[in-house]
């Protein structure tokens, strides 16, 4: 393959960062739509066929499982053969295998089991509960967000310093507890994956030299989402002979919420220097006006690297800004508008419904289905999160390993055998009293017990003890199949009555064929059932399903990010709802708001909507609002404001014809829409609206310097002009 064969179709930006020298580090800030992944990959193709640079050598480090994927099957497309044992893959991913091949090292067993997000708080939930700590003031989310939040962090249970803080305190005692849980039963959560690989090579010096060696370039993907421990996880591995190539945009880091650094991104010019820095500008996704709109909002935060994305594709229409008189009609107008681009020829799947909050769904989800609009809601339950598969799964962990505790409590009584409470917690005192597993606690719990309680206890043995000899020659798909019929799964849930649509069966069949499409070569540091069941359970920390249906796409803007659409309805643009209210007293909690409305507003590709309500009812309460200041911070010869009808509940526009109405004059007592007046502070206005009676009632005014306001007609002192 020839150097123009890789950058044939690159623009100047992206061929000059492809076919950089391979002596260079580079930093690649690549605006939303600009060909980020295209960039990447092409470089790893660059490196291979032009520098003669091994596979083995290359470390490529991505976000999410799909992109992982896409990567992959990008380059072994480019590079016309298989890169199974190349280093691709998620930071969980890359953590995973490394700790599979040095697990002696680590601390660890051969057989180690991943912890998913529910399976950690199940037993951090049962830890408290043995220790007698209160749920009620230690709420179980809180305390697993406080345990991840250090290990982000990089930081163990005694490196914490409580202070006076009691949550704190009583955290860190449930993060000692779980810490010597998992120790003790060969667990490892998500978060433990990164900071375990990483104190693996910080503490074990010949193999960390070993990786810096092997890995002569390191590429990583979205550097703006990494969190302490992953900066740190690449720095260690980067020694300044081996060079570093990392693409990320700054205007796009909104995940600060669950550990992310923005100032990651910033400090590489200092940590990994000399590095150069190109900017990606060209969008390829989006029209001119929504780039020069987005632009304009995104100039408004301080200390960004700074770019600014352009295209030549054209202006195309200006993004309509629409204010609803209340939620319903903001639903309404919105569904409205997707039912006229279908009637026009556009697919359902072409448009997308984003929101803030995941409460702001029902109303257009109302909207929808009583248009007669197909909808699913995007960031669902993965595959392998679904109930069923997890059971499944859990057969398939205690047929490899009956010491795994975590599966041994989730099947041992299901399907219903008649297994109660009162056997399960002899079983778990016995295991605990002798530290030993609870399969083996179970075998000599059993003798002690009643009649019938043994004989259920005894069944459940047996029939592990049997499905593993029997399956032990198994190929992995029959082993699959094997171990669903003799569970006693695929009959539990053929005959589920409330599955009315047989979806769980079909999903548990659906596993057989995942089973069957496992490319185990992949995974080759471990057995092929091991390597399976990881799958599963790194694929549960990734991306969600994305529906394959024609369905309009309601989503959060942060679920949205990484993807595009024709049609964008962006609702909710409201104080306190959008940027949310506890930004409001944070400029960077502030400045995280407004980069998520930019990557809310650069997932459209033709079409940008903008909405919001005067008044919304939003969890149990009827809010009145003022339009987000991320409004105002759009130049007006980018959008077409749209308003409700005067005095209408919902939006009224015929089919074709979804129209901007002038206010017509409403008069009330002394008050009329369209009458001047006079206020202390913001000067002189026009009445656009009023309701309510007495002492409640309020007034919207356009100040013609402070811009459109609410104010409660008893405390506005107004002089009427």
């Amino acid at each position: 393959m020839n150097l123009s064969e890789i950058t044939n179709g690159l623009n100047d930006k992206q061929h000059q960062s492809v076919a950089l020298d391979d002596t260079q580090n580079a930093l690649i800030l690549a605006g939303a739509g600009s060909g980020k992944t295209r960039v990447l990959t092409h470089r790893i193709a660059y490196l291979v066929t032009q520098k003669n640079i091994h596979t083995d050598s290359i470390l490529a480090v991505t976000f999410t499982n799909k992109a992982a994927r896409e990567m992959r099957e990008r380059l072994a497309t480019l590079l016309r053969r298989p890169i199974q044992s190349m280093w691709v893959g998620t930071f969980h991913g890359l953590a995973h295998r490394l700790l599979r091949t040095h697990y002696e090292k680590a601390g660890l067993t051969s057989g180690f089991q991943i912890l998913d997000a529910q399976d950690q708080m199940r037993i951090i939930k049962r830890l408290m509960k043995e220790n007698n700590i209160d749920e009620s003031k230690f709420p179980v989310r809180k305390v697993q967000w406080f345990i991840n939040q250090q290990k982000d962090e990089g930081i163990r249970a005694q490196d914490v310093d409580p202070g006076y803080n009691f949550f704190v305190k009583k955290s860190l005692e449930v993060f000692v507890l779980y810490e010597a849980h998992c120790r003790a039963n060969d667990l490892i959560d998500f978060a433990e994956l990164l900071v375990r690989s990483y104190e693996l090579l910080k503490n074990n010096v010949e193999l960390l030299e070993h990786y810096q060696t092997r890995f002569s370039h390191i590429l990583v993907d979205e550097f703006q989402d990494t969190n302490t421990v992953q900066y740190k996880w690449i720095q260690q591995l980067f020694t300044g002979n081996n060079k570093v190539f990392c693409v990320g945009d700054d205007d796009q880091s909104i995940y600060g919420w669950r550990g992310a650094k923005i100032e990651n991104i910033t400090k590489l010019e200092t940590d990994f220097e000399p590095i150069l820095t190109i900017r990606l500008e060209q969008n390829y996704r989006s029209t001119g006006n929504i780039l020069s709109a987005s632009n304009a909002l995104i100039a408004n935060n301080s200390n960004r690297m700074g770019k600014s994305l352009w295209t030549d594709s054209g202006n195309g229409d200006l993004i309509d800004v629409y204010e609803a008189r209340t939620e319903t009609d903001e639903a309404d107008y919105v569904v409205r508008a997707i039912q006229k681009n279908i009637k026009d020829g556009d697919k359902a799947s072409d448009n997308a419904i984003l929101y803030r909050s995941n409460a702001q769904s029902r109303v257009f989800e109302e909207a929808l289905i009583k248009y007669n609009i197909p909808y699913v809601i995007y960031g669902g339950l993965r595959f392998f999160e679904r109930a069923e598969i997890k059971d499944a799964l859990c057969y398939l962990r205690m047929i490899e390993s009956s010491a795994d505790n975590v599966a041994f409590e989730r099947v041992v009584n299901f399907p219903t055998r008649g297994i109660g409470n009162a056997t399960l917690e002899k079983v778990r005192e016995f295991a605990r009293n002798e530290h030993t597993n609870l399969f083996q606690a179970a075998r000599q719990v059993a003798s002690t017990l009643p009649t019938r309680a043994a004989n259920a206890l005894t069944g459940f043995i047996q029939l592990i003890e049997h499905m593993t000899d029997d399956s032990k020659h198994l190929e992995l798909s029959e082993k699959v199949a094997y171990l669903l019929k003799e569970s006693g799964l695929i009959m539990h849930y053929g005959n589920d009555k409330t599955d009315k649509a047989g979806s769980k069966k079909e999903n548990l069949e659906e596993l057989i064929s995942a089973a069957k499409q496992y490319n185990h070569e992949e995974d080759s540091e471990m057995n092929e059932v091991v390597g399976f069941i990881s799958l599963a359970s790194l694929d549960s920390s990734g991306d969600a399903n994305t529906p394959a249906t024609d369905n309009v796409q309601l989503m959060t803007i942060h679920s949205a990010k990484g993807l595009e659409f024709p049609n964008v309805f962006l609702g909710g643009l409201e104080e306190d709802l959008f940027p949310s209210r506890q930004s409001k007293d944070e400029p960077h909690l502030m400045d995280e708001e407004r980069r998520l409305c930019y990557v809310g507003m650069t997932r459209a590709m033709k079409k940008l909507t903008l909405s919001f309500a005067i008044k919304r009812f939003l969890h149990g309460q009827s809010l009145y609002a003022y339009p987000s200041r991320f409004l105002d911070e759009i130049p007006s010869e980018y959008t077409n404001k749209v308003k409700a009808k005067f005095g209408a509940t919902q939006a009224n526009y015929n089919d074709d014809d979804i129209y901007n109405q002038d206010i017509e004059p409403q008069a009330n007592g002394q008050l009329a829409v369209g009458v001047g007046v006079k206020h202390g502070k913001f000067g002189f206005g026009t009445v656009l609206n009023f309701e309510g009676e007495g002492d409640s009632a309020r007034i919207q005014i356009k100040f013609k310097q402070a811009g459109t306001k609410w104010l409660i007609a008893s405390y506005a002192n107004l002089e009427f002009v």
